[in-house]
């Protein structure tokens, strides 16, 4: 997957905007953030619960990490675009994006 394909994939959900943040992409909506593209456009990040974070990592052990420290912990998810395909980045903005609602 390419960062434009993240990009376009994240910018599908309903009310999904695109921002910047730390001077790199970001994606809200209702102004909250729900995923990321690092400054070098080769990971992307998604924030999940830990328990979502977990399951993708099991079924995706390649295309998932926990981001560092205690966003990683927290749930904040990297998603190397190298190894995603859009069924699983997918997967992961949509949990994403369903969190906003949930108060997450």
């Amino acid at each position: 997957m390419t960062a434009e394909e993240f990009r376009q994939l994240a910018l599908s959900f309903e009310g999904a905007e695109e921002g910047s943040h730390m001077g790199h992409p970001d994606f809200r909506a209702g102004g909250k953030i729900f995923a990321t593209l690092n400054p070098d456009l080769t990971e992307g990040m998604a924030k999940l619960t830990p328990d979502q974070q977990t399951d993708l990592r099991d079924r995706y052990p390649t295309t998932f990490r926990p981001a560092s420290g205690k966003w990683g912990d927290g749930g904040a998810t990297m998603i190397i675009l190298a190894h995603a395909t859009n069924e699983s980045a997918g997967e992961a903005l949509n949990l994403a994006h369903q969190n906003l609602n949930k108060g997450r």
